[in-house]
């Protein structure tokens, strides 16, 4: 039995969270494989995280002001390392300086906002001792990495070549099949652990990467983490990233790439997710420059739900467990804009209607609501949905827009709205044209 959905596909808009010991050297949730960092380099994030700001009421209360419905919080990362009280292993939260089980309160604070709960569990895990080395790995990706600044040469995962011999020799020892039962054993804890979730999130499956044999379906044993993710939460929405066929997955989640038309799978349209950070990284980076600018946050909500999708955004929380400044300016772009125009978000979808140039449609029954990137000077024509429209506002303020020319274009006021992204909802005829 699939997943429940139909929450999914009104909400519309989630919050991403990437928080784990990466946090502390703040150069992104990949520090260990980029760097090549060892479990003793590693070790001395693990002794000193602690989270003394950790706040969750105040994180969900940031969430639900920036007009976020559900949230999906990095359970465990790449790295393994766990945000809560997990019974497999001893590399969690409750073993660091901070002694908490960080998912417990998580939960609670959000739920208590009225927000859903998802859990992300990477499939990876570069601390468990079973986990044999690939080219994303640590010993693997890490070393080759080395090798590769050598001969002067960038980094990048697809020059990574085949792994020094020794290196292979340490997966002589290490058995997936013990792994993939401690993966199950994990996904359990958190499905009954912690009342309803509505979503996890599983990351990611590669069964070929940089000259080496990678990791999918048989690795995962796939098929029975499927098999009890349904069983323990027959409810829960799970995504597309167990190298499972795509008619398992119940949404599937295209990463750091806008769409532009509705996502299809074997010529179907689906139900999908795109993932976006703010800025050029998932976890907490310090020093990283690239943040998005406030209309092109919007404009990436915009374009996600007009071609019948979700956004899922992401916030990378710091070593002492707050959202900086760069990611609350973030988030207030867009609890200021959907303050204004959420109507024309939620339980809205793709529209048949093509939109006019540098403009965008979103769709609620008989609800139009045009999303205007370039504010033109006069006249807007409304194309294909000229005729059917009854009447105009700019949802903003409710001012009325005059129709012209029987209704085929908007007579547009000559000063743009102050708003990030200007709407126009139009009221479609219900009578027959």
């Amino acid at each position: 039995m699939p997943g429940d959905t139909s929450w999914f596909v009104r909400d519309r808009f989630g919050m991403f969270l990437h928080w784990g010991l990466y946090a502390l050297p703040a150069r992104g949730e990949w520090v260990r494989t980029t760097e090549g960092l060892s479990d003793v380099d590693y070790q001395r994030y693990f002794d000193r995280f602690d989270p003394d700001l950790y706040d969750p009421a105040q994180w969900a209360a940031n969430a639900r002001a920036a007009g976020v419905r559900y949230v999906v919080i990095t359970a465990k990362h790449h790295d393994g390392f766990c945000l809560w009280d997990s019974a497999q292993t001893d590399f969690k939260s409750t073993n660091t300086p901070c002694r908490k089980d960080l998912l417990r309160s998580f939960v609670d604070a959000f739920r208590a906002e009225g927000l859903r709960v998802g859990f992300y569990y990477s499939l990876l895990d570069w601390h468990h001792p079973d986990f044999p080395v690939d080219a994303y790995h640590p010993l693997g990706g890490g070393v080759a990495k080395r090798m590769v600044e050598g001969m002067g040469e960038e980094f990048s995962f697809e020059t990574l070549a085949a792994l020094p011999e020794d290196i292979r020799k340490r997966n002589e020892d290490r058995d997936i099949r013990v792994y993939a039962a401690y993966v199950r054993a994990q996904v359990r804890e958190l499905l009954t652990g912690y009342g309803r979730i509505d979503v996890m999130w599983f990351d990611f499956s590669y069964p070929g990467a940089g000259g080496l044999p990678g990791k999918g379906r048989d690795d995962w044993e796939s098929a029975r983490l499927l098999e009890l993710t349904r069983e323990l939460a027959p409810h829960a929405i799970v995504n597309d990233r167990l190298d499972l066929p795509a008619d398992h997955a119940d949404v599937h989640t295209p990463e750091q790439v806008v769409p532009k038309e509705w996502v299809r799978v074997d010529g179907a349209p689906v139900v999908w997710e795109a993932c976006h950070t703010f800025s050029g990284s998932w976890g907490y980076h310090r020093d990283e420059a690239s943040w998005k600018s406030p209309q092109q946050l919007v404009r990436l909500l915009v374009e996600t739900v007009a071609c019948g999708g979700n956004l899922l955004m992401n916030v990378g929380p710091t070593g002492r467990g707050t959202f900086d400044r760069r990611s609350l300016d973030a988030l207030a772009c867009y609890g200021d804009w959907l303050r204004l125009h959420g109507r024309a978000i939620y339980d809205c979808t793709a529209s048949e209607f093509t939109p006019p140039a540098d403009c965008r449609y979103t769709q609620r029954g008989d609800r139009l609501y045009l999303h205007v990137f370039a504010w033109p000077c006069g006249e807007l024509p409304l194309g294909e949905a000229a005729g059917q429209v009854a009447y105009a506002q700019l949802l903003d303020d409710a001012s009325e827009i005059p129709l012209v020319d029987s209704r085929r274009a908007l007579k547009l006021p000559v000063r743009r709205p102050d708003v990030l992204v200007p709407v126009v909802e139009l009221f479609l005829r219900t009578d027959a044209p």
